[in-house]
């Protein structure tokens, strides 16, 4: 986990840990169900765990803070972000049963105590979160309809409580048809490494 250790120094003794056990969970979970590329997999620390940490370069959650991740595949980016943040709620959702089965094999094997993920579409989710996590799962317009009415009014962090959607490549277009506020944070300005150069964080508030 040099990476990781690279451009967060400190973690504390479990938290180096939990990311350790990380990449031999999701390889041999990996070969018994693909929910991550063949390609990726040896890039494993790279292109999904410190990509999902992208979102800790932008905001230290608080204590108490409530994160929903909407389609979380494999467990991407609420494990790695539940790990850095062991006082933030996650709940973790996706449609496919298969994948939260992994998911829950790995908060388990972790010690992860802060998350819980469940099967399901998140038009169907109850309750509301101060920020939705997620990684490209949808155009930005049609996750926004899925989503926004999911977020909390009640803001206690640095930033108001709304979306914060990793992606990559141009965006343009599709962030103007969102007609709403965003910011844009490029991945490159805090990660040196050439996957991160068309990535990017887009952070679209919701809160009332």
């Amino acid at each position: 986990m040099h990476l990781i250790q690279k451009y967060f120094p400190d973690l504390s003794a479990e938290q180096q840990q939990q990311f350790a056990l990380l990449p031999d969970l999701y390889a041999d979970w990996n070969a018994r169900i693909n929910i991550i590329s063949r390609k990726d997999i040896d890039k494993l620390e790279e292109r999904h765990i410190l990509h999902s940490l992208a979102i800790a370069k932008v905001i230290q959650f608080k204590p108490g803070t409530k994160i929903l991740d909407v389609g979380t595949g494999g467990g991407f980016p609420g494990l790695p972000l539940a790990i850095m943040f062991p006082e933030t709620k996650f709940l973790l959702i996706d449609s496919i049963g298969k994948k939260i089965k992994v998911v829950k094999e790995i908060v388990l094997a972790t010690g992860l105590k802060n998350v819980k993920a469940i099967q399901i579409r998140a038009e169907d989710v109850k309750g509301k979160s101060d920020f939705i996590v997620s990684r490209a799962v949808a155009r930005m317009p049609e996750f926004i309809s899925w989503v926004k009415n999911k977020v909390s009014s009640h803001n206690n962090n640095t930033l108001d409580n709304g979306i914060l959607y990793l992606k990559g490549g141009a965006l343009e277009e599709e962030l103007q048809s969102m007609r709403r506020p965003y910011a844009v944070y490029e991945l490159q300005e805090y990660f040196s490494e050439n996957f991160y150069e068309t990535k990017k964080l887009v952070y679209i508030p919701l809160s009332d």
